[in-house]
């Protein structure tokens, strides 16, 4: 995955927030979070000797609250930023193309899983119907009946890792999950299980 800042850019980003407000390190940390939409979550190692270098350069402060340690902006910080605002809408448009491509990738991810889901169970529904021409009744049906549940609930298990799968390595690489995609796959699994009802019902 390409860097989410560019050289320089979080730099400039940190001194955007401690615009807002005043804010001590692990603040500034989460506020990276939430504004990448999860994609990135600078570590301490990262986020202080930055913090440090605009002290040196005059354009934060710090003062110690507690075992807190809180950084405010400088005029000489404020001047910056208002200086670089074209910079700052350039990194602003980075980060919401971002998390939309982060998303976009989620839903692409659940619409191909059910997909999948639904071709499997329209081929054991046709295998079903098949079977059940080519054969006239017999006492082990019941049996036959048995086995083919067991080979959708096999169905269902492996589309369920799947998605699981997918999803918790998403989340794990720093990813979000809104509630469009958890709306739109509990759609899909609506839709999926009226076919299932229909098929059984033919």
């Amino acid at each position: 995955m390409s860097p989410v800042f560019s050289h320089g850019d979080l730099r400039l980003y940190l001194l955007r927030l401690l615009d807002e407000e005043p804010r001590h390190g692990y603040d500034l940390i989460q506020a990276l979070t939430d504004r990448t939409g999860g994609t990135y979550t600078p570590s301490a190692g990262t986020i202080y000797p930055r913090l440090a270098k605009l002290e040196d350069e005059g354009l934060v402060t710090k003062t110690v609250d507690g075992r807190k340690t809180v950084y405010a902006i400088t005029d000489a910080g404020r001047a910056e930023v208002a200086a670089r605002a074209n910079d700052l809408e350039d990194i602003e448009s980075g980060l919401a193309d971002s998390v939309r491509l982060i998303a976009d990738g989620v839903r692409a991810s659940v619409k191909e899983a059910m997909r999948s889901l639904n071709a499997d169970l329209a081929a054991a529904a046709r295998s079903e119907r098949e079977q059940a021409q080519s054969a006239p009744p017999a006492p082990g049906s019941r049996g036959e009946s048995r086995q083919q549940l067991q080979r959708l609930d096999a169905v269902v298990n492996e589309f369920r890792g799947r998605v699981r799968a997918e999803t918790r390595t998403f989340v794990a690489r720093g990813g979000v999950l809104d509630s469009a995609v958890v709306d739109q796959l509990a759609a899909s699994l609506d839709v999926a299980t009226h076919d299932i009802i229909r098929a059984l019902h033919r």
